[in-house]
């Protein structure tokens, strides 16, 4: 009886996605509908990956709803090139439904993003009533919600990695 031939095994990839020590390379895409407000946002995430170590690259936008399209087609462009994003931007309520279309819309496609590529992603879009607000959520600090986006996204590339996915 003939030996049936076994598959050859497969090297293990030298990928730095795999490698749990590598720094983190995350991109982020920024809305710049409301600029101060985006620049806010911004110097809170590039501080916060800044101080993690990891590096980044920022691709801008127009708004909101522009986003997760240009995540789809950097992370096409670059397959295997960034460990997770951050998806940084504001939408304010005006008068008509399209703050909703635009927080809903822009919401379920970084979701959509999220899951189907299995990339780690923070969300730092703003959906607030007014500028104040969103000012209040872009102050320095802590509570900056574009670092807050930036942890998430960090602590979800570090879940990957322990995960070994």
């Amino acid at each position: 009886m003939a030996k049936k031939a076994s598959a050859p095994k497969r090297a293990k990839s030298s990928d730095k996605n795999n490698d749990k020590s590598a720094a983190p390379r995350i991109l982020i895409v920024e809305a710049r509908y409301y600029q101060h407000i985006a620049d806010a946002l911004l110097v809170g995430a590039k501080r916060v990956l800044d101080e993690a170590g990891a590096s980044h690259v920022t691709l801008t936008v127009p708004g909101a709803l522009e986003v997760p399209a240009a995540i789809a087609i950097a992370l096409e462009a670059g397959r295997k090139s960034y460990d997770g994003v951050v998806a940084l931007g504001c939408v304010i309520q005006g008068e008509t439904y399209h703050f909703d279309l635009v927080s809903n819309e822009s919401a379920r496609g970084l979701m959509e993003i999220a899951i189907n590529e299995r990339i780690p992603l923070g969300n730092g879009i703003l959906t607030v009533d007014n500028e104040a607000q969103a000012l209040a959520r872009a102050s320095a600090g802590d509570r900056n919600k574009g670092a807050e986006a930036a942890r998430a996204a960090l602590a979800m590339v570090a879940l990957k990695r322990n995960l070994g996915a």
